[in-house]
């Protein structure tokens, strides 16, 4: 699975490079010949009929990651045995991605540095899509300010090419060569992606001959590989490590210091290291590997990797759980303050009850008490005027007997007002009679109207066959109509005359009202506490044919508008 999850890495970085317009499918032809270059590299027997048979063109479009996979893990990964070379394969997926994710101009390393950098990147990011590594408490923020705002990434993360960016920049080498940074980046290489613990150059003794030589010996986990030169262009032996292996320091013989003996299941080696201190660092890298064969476990860069994963986990897990946790402490805090707001708000709300009735009961009291001295005040006002009544009373009545004689006469004289006032009154009803039946005749009239403008209605809406004689029978009607009006200008001329007479007969009643009023007065003058029964004033009345005051004067107007727009109609 560990082997499957590196290959899925570079296989997406070639994935993603096929994907020109960025929409996360690729045509399935670039597939078929990602999938025979990940055969070929891979030592995996290519089947051209089960690669044609998913890939065939009678489906739609463009195939995704997605539906990649099943074939990518089916014909090809699961096949997959760790026996060929992964330099090979990462640089074919290097090959396919870097032009379109990578701006050369701009960096001042190799290719093959930035290549190794992508390689190393890939063993150590996370085991999610796209791949990305963690900054961790190494990153130092103040000393990459310039190219913090060039990174596309909004979680603390870079990717493979923003890594590869910050590197070939400078950032990581200021003081350094170009040449000391490239070695740099070649052993971390060795190391972590070609497995190398440990190599350089020492004299071994030969099996056959027993003469001594100088080889590059490489040292990886379960192998030490000697080599002519340490460009590896010619492999001379393996010396293969188990359990069972051993290491041994050597007393120094035949003119050879810093002797040591590896001893395998199949064959010794003596070997000879340039120094005392490299040849306790070879002993010492030996028996680690050794050690690492018989406890089972991987190298020691690999349980780095491992740890570093399963403590970025477990730091994960404790975050989502510190997150979670301030989540419930956070709502739980959210509706303790709701509690304490609502109690806040009712605490606020009965004591502004409190004050408004605290300040109710000081109004109520004071309107209490004002009532109470007004009382006072208009019960001693009404006593006094009793009293000073009282006084005027006992000489009213001294004078009441002088007055009755006087009275006598005026009582005459006001029956022949009232005598006066009620001619004047049936003269105004004899009007109103007549003002009323002339607004009766109007409203006839008025009806007639109506009707023929009704039956002119009905005249227009006939059919254009009996046109003509409905427009003979219109003109008639409207001949009709124009008396009809001239008769009914005159009704209203008459009215006119009537309501003229009216207003004569008004003036007398109000004349002959006056002298009553005046009589009446003179009467009250003298009487004193008599009261004399009279008729009340009325007001102005207006006579409609619906009766005497049937609607107010403004009705009236309206009525009366209302019909001359009907008339200038016709």
């Amino acid at each position: 699975m560990a082997l499957r999850d590196e290959l899925l890495k570079s296989i997406w970085h070639a994935f993603t490079a096929l994907d020109v317009d960025k929409s996360g499918k690729v045509s399935k032809s670039q597939l078929k010949v990602l999938s025979h270059n990940l055969c070929t590299v891979m030592n995996i027997p290519h089947d051209p009929v089960a690669l044609e048979e998913h890939f065939k063109d009678d489906d739609e479009g463009p195939v995704s990651n997605q539906g990649y996979m099943p074939y990518l893990n089916k014909f090809i990964l699961d096949k997959v045995k760790d026996n060929f070379n992964r330099q090979d394969f990462n640089k074919m997926c290097w090959t396919l991605s870097y032009r379109k994710n990578l701006e050369q101009n701009e960096l001042k390393i190799s290719n093959d540095d930035a290549f190794k950098i992508w390689c190393i990147f890939n063993f150590l990011s996370e085991d999610r899509y796209p791949p990305d590594h963690p900054m961790g408490g190494s990153w130092v923020e103040e000393r990459f300010e310039d190219y913090k705002l060039q990174l596309n990434s909004k979680q603390q993360c870079l990717n493979a090419w923003e890594l590869i960016s910050l590197v070939g920049s400078g950032q990581f080498s200021k003081g350094m060569d170009l040449q000391t940074l490239s070695m740099g980046i070649g052993e971390v290489y060795q190391e972590l992606i070609l497995d190398v613990l440990k190599q350089g150059y020492m004299m071994k003794k030969g099996h056959k001959r027993k003469n001594w030589t100088e080889r590059w010996f490489v040292l990886k986990p379960n192998t030490i590989s000697y080599y002519v030169g340490e460009d590896l262009a010619e492999k001379k032996g393996d010396i293969l490590l188990d359990g069972n292996c051993s290491v041994e320091h050597l007393q120094d013989k035949e003119g050879k210091k810093c002797l040591f003996l590896i001893k395998s299941s199949q064959k010794s080696f003596e070997i000879s290291a340039s120094d005392k201190k490299k040849k306790q660092e070879w002993i010492q890298a030996v028996q680690t590997c050794v050690t690492l064969l018989r406890q089972g476990r991987p190298a020691p860069h690999r349980e780095a990797r491992q740890k570093r994963r399963e403590l970025r986990l477990k730091q994960q897990a404790e975050q989502e759980e510190l997150e979670l946790r301030m989540r419930e402490l956070q709502t739980a805090n959210e509706a303790k303050q709701h509690e304490l707001e609502n109690m806040r708000k009712a605490l606020e709300e009965a004591a502004a009850n409190a004050a408004e009735e605290e300040t109710r009961r000081l109004q109520t009291q004071t309107e209490l008490q004002d009532r109470y001295r007004r009382d006072l005040e208009r019960e001693k006002l009404v006593r006094q005027q009793i009293e000073k009544n009282l006084a005027e009373k006992s000489t009213e009545l001294e004078q009441y007997l002088q007055r009755v004689h006087e009275l006598e006469d005026m009582y005459g004289q006001l029956e022949h007002a009232l005598e006066d006032e009620r001619r004047a009154r049936q003269d105004e009803e004899t009007i109103r009679k007549l003002q009323t039946r002339l607004l009766e005749e109007e409203a006839k009239k008025r009806a007639e109207l109506e009707q023929i403008h009704l039956q002119q209605k009905q005249a227009i809406s006939v059919t254009v066959a009996e046109k003509e004689e409905l427009e003979k029978e219109r003109l008639a009607k409207e001949s009709a109509l124009q008396a009809a009006m001239k008769q009914l200008e005159q009704l209203e001329l008459e009215r006119q005359g009537a309501l003229e007479q009216y207003e004569t007969v008004k003036k007398k009643l109000e004349t002959a009202t006056n002298n009553t009023k005046t009589w009446k007065h003179k009467v009250a003058e003298h009487e004193g506490l008599l009261r004399l029964i009279q008729p009340g004033a009325k007001g102005q009345q207006k006579i409609t044919n619906w009766g005497p005051a049937a609607f107010s004067e403004a009705e009236l107007s309206l009525r009366e508008k209302q019909w001359q727009e009907m008339k200038n109609q016709y």
